[in-house]
């Protein structure tokens, strides 16, 4: 599987503060994953911890909070890991999910989802 990078915005839900960064799009990756630097840097507060398995078979603690997120000309407030400092931004499933949009590793690129037909209520 090829990985490629694209740019996004990073904000706070609150206040006005963005900033730009390239992000490596992770599928395996579930949430998006950002340098805590960054995050304190955009007034960015952590609202719990969790503990995650590491694909070396580790387990770490680290801050969740949300974060708005500008990608593909939409913005959304989004679940955030707050990563070592100077760690390279991630683009987790999660927050492609809430995008509504798939990775193309053969042409790096993001695309949107296909419209899910479901059942008239």
């Amino acid at each position: 599987m090829g990985m490629f990078s694209v740019p996004i915005v990073v904000g706070n839900v609150y206040t006005t503060e963005i900033a730009s960064v390239e992000a490596l799009v992770d599928t395996g990756a579930y949430y998006t994953v950002l340098p805590r630097d960054l995050l304190e840097r955009l007034g960015i507060q952590p609202a719990e911890r969790e503990r995650f398995q590491l694909s070396d078979g580790r387990f770490v603690v680290y801050n969740l909070g949300e974060a708005r997120l500008g990608l593909e000309g939409k913005r959304r407030p989004t679940t955030v890991i707050f990563g070592p400092p100077g760690a390279g931004p991630l683009l987790g499933a999660d927050t492609l999910q809430q995008f509504r949009l798939i990775a193309d590793s053969v042409n790096h690129r993001l695309i949107p989802m296909e419209p899910i037909q479901a059942r008239p209520f």
